[in-house]
């Protein structure tokens, strides 16, 4: 079955050139140190958490929160520069900003630094999936496209797992090297400093790559856009509070009255919110400028909400053909939205798996490294290129094959979760573990595939975007926050912490059950649909 209705049946038989092949190994590579570098604070966790005396809710706020808001936001944005301008070029700037942001994490005092840095972080990786999602789709035609995005996903979980190697040899040699630090320099520092460099070089090699004809190889070719970021800012403008007052009084009055009953209705929430759930004893207290409350991660996640709500009202009055094929099609949410559950678990256990196990169960960081971290390289590598293999096969014979797969992703881990996290047997937790990694990594490709699928080439940058929200700020900003608060307020407590987080699976599945009857239909009117909406390029 083809991804566009429209695309020619030969470039469902063309042969692919090996320049793809290579251009997407490239890519990986790059996703593998984004991985690197924003996985490597899980080894980092306790020893941060010792330094800057920080509990396990902020440890939780600093990986998920603290980044997942500032990634998906402007998301939003550097996804639309990736439907308008020279993909390579936004990547390679993206990486260097988030090479340099991890590097002078090494140089964090306190953990108001840690949170800007890593705000920073956030802000560099959002250029990275966009940009290699559109290109991607413009190398590969639909009959391998989830396959080649499956490839590419891999260098998440390869470089999660790598980073928890090399960042337990850095931070021990370091440290038994220099057991008073170097130049005010710890171990902890020392491996932020030594995955973040290498970046700058590998900018380099990503400017060598030549940029694809955009939707050529779907035979809805597009031109250039002439004016690219005008675009990008007016974005930009539309998602940044309190820029977005304006830009929705700019559409009229009604826009502005939905806008301004957007923003009490999120601030509201965030305030009930951190009414309801009440601070830990052991919270952050001196380490940030006055003092990290419960109310911060509200704060965060109420301004990064509202953001992308004023962001999609704008879209609506703006592109709407694009807003109909995203954030207008159920089935398109849907598939999102199930997955984001599907983050929402993975995230929390491959955060907090080495802290729990160094801290519950004895383990130490070398051996967390071999034992945790290749494993789970290999596990998440496996589980994304036979789940993306798996989704391609079944979306031959089915409409909704890429579905299914989606929700085995959802579903089969949680029995090597719950064991994983109840054994008090360290092999026992190193094997549930590279389980209950390889079979959600399954997930990946066919999720990423099928939002693909939902919309046209030109709208692909903004789609990866929307995709990307329901794996930030409902997977990745809530899930491991979810796991160290509850940790936090049961006594530092991560199994129960983590084993929290299965609550979600019900609306997942409820989800992934709406999805696999949506999505053959909008699959098959992608192009009737843009056309009802005003599109004028088909």
């Amino acid at each position: 079955m083809s991804d566009s209705p429209s695309a020619p049946a030969s470039s469902e038989n063309q042969k692919v050139p090996a320049y793809s092949w290579y251009a997407l190994f490239v890519l990986v590579i790059v996703y593998v140190l984004n991985f690197i570098d924003r996985q490597i604070l899980s080894i980092l966790a306790n020893d941060i958490k010792a330094d800057l005396g920080v509990g396990d809710d902020y440890l939780g706020f600093l990986y998920g929160t603290a980044f997942a808001v500032f990634y998906a936001l402007f998301g939003i944005p550097l996804g639309k520069l990736a439907d308008s301008w020279k993909r390579i070029r936004l990547l390679a700037i993206g990486l260097t900003l988030w090479s340099t942001m991890t590097a002078l994490s090494g140089f964090a005092k306190n953990a108001a630094t840690l949170t800007v840095a890593r705000i920073g972080v956030g802000v560099g990786e959002a250029t990275a999936s966009p940009s290699a999602y559109s290109l991607i789709s413009d190398w590969f035609p639909a009959r391998l496209r989830a396959t080649a995005l499956a490839i590419y996903s891999s260098g998440l979980y390869i470089g999660g797992g790598v980073s928890l190697l090399i960042g337990g040899l850095i931070v021990e040699n370091w440290n038994e090297a220099f057991p008073d630090g170097w130049n005010g320099i710890v171990g902890w520092q020392a491996a932020f400093l030594s995955v973040g460099i290498p970046g700058l070089i590998l900018a380099l090699w990503v400017l060598t790559l030549k940029e694809p004809i955009r939707g050529a190889i779907d035979g809805l070719e597009t031109p250039e856009d002439p004016e690219p970021f005008k675009g990008f800012f007016r974005e930009l403008s539309q998602v940044i509070p309190p820029f977005t007052i304006f830009g929705a009084a700019a559409r009229g009055q009604t826009a502005l009255i939905t806008n301004l009953v957007g923003l009490t209705g999120f601030a509201v929430l965030a305030w009930l919110l951190s009414q309801v759930v009440p601070a830990s004893s052991n919270i952050l207290t001196s380490a940030l400028v006055g003092s990290f409350a419960i109310s911060d991660q509200w704060l965060f996640l109420g301004v990064g909400y509202y953001a992308v709500f004023s962001w999609a009202m704008g879209l609506k009055s703006r592109d709407l053909p694009t807003f109909k094929l995203t954030w207008g099609s159920p089935a398109f949410m849907s598939v999102i939205l199930g997955y984001g559950m599907v983050a929402f678990m993975a995230y929390s256990a491959a955060y907090w798996g080495a802290p729990y196990a160094e801290r519950a169960l004895g383990a130490n960081k070398s051996d967390l490294g071999l034992l945790l971290g290749a494993p789970s390289a290999v596990a998440g590598f496996l589980g994304v290129i036979l789940g993306g293999r798996m989704a391609d096969y079944l979306q031959e014979r089915r409409a909704n094959g890429r579905v299914w797969v989606i929700l085995f992703g959802l579903l089969s881990p949680i029995p090597a979760l719950v064991v994983a996290y109840s054994t008090e047997s360290l092999g026992v937790f190193y094997v549930m573990s590279f389980f209950a990694n390889m079979l959600s990594a399954s997930a990946l490709g066919a999720a990423a595939a099928s939002s693909q699928a939902l919309v046209l080439p030109r709208m692909r940058g903004v789609a990866t975007a929307t995709f990307f929200l329901a794996t930030t700020l409902v997977g990745l900003g809530l899930g491991p926050f979810m796991a160290g608060y509850v940790s936090a307020t049961n006594g530092d407590d991560l199994s129960t912490g983590v084993l929290s987080t299965l609550v979600v699976a019900p609306l997942g599945f409820a989800l992934l059950i709406a999805a696999l009857k949506l999505v053959p239909s909008a699959s098959k009117s992608v192009v009737e649909r843009a056309k009802a909406a005003g599109e004028e390029m088909i």
